[in-house]
Parts: structure tokens; sequence; C-alpha cells
């Protein structure tokens, strides 16, 4: 399994917004409608979404770590 906080390009440590904004980033930078001639676009923006998905959450990112 990947490392969630590496997936998203922030440290074990990242607050919040930190994620959040790592995420949103990434998010339009992936998206599968922004690269249309990527097959792994798709791919790799499930990744970073299970990735904020996880660590957004209080939680699940409890458990996690």
């Amino acid at each position: 399994m990947a490392d969630l906080y590496a997936t998203l390009g922030v440290p074990p440590g990242a607050s919040e917004d930190e994620i959040r904004s790592a995420y949103r980033a990434l998010a339009r930078k992936h998206h599968p409608d922004a690269n249309p001639d990527d097959p792994s676009a798709e791919d790799r923006f499930k990744e970073i979404s299970h990735a904020y998905d996880v660590l957004s959450d209080t939680s699940k990112r409890r458990e996690y770590d």
C-alpha cells in the first residue's frame, strides 16, 4: 500500500488545511477530464482521492497513523 502522505505530497504532521490544499491542487492537475489523452490519469486521480478521503477524516487518519 502506498504512503498516503507521499501521495498528496504532505508531511505526516500536516494540518487539515495543508492536506485539503494539496488535494485540490493535485485533483485539478490529474483529473481525467483535464487529461483526456492520458490513460493513467484516472488511476492517479483515484489514488489522490483515496488518500484525501483517509487523511481528511480524523478517525480514519488516526487509524492509518
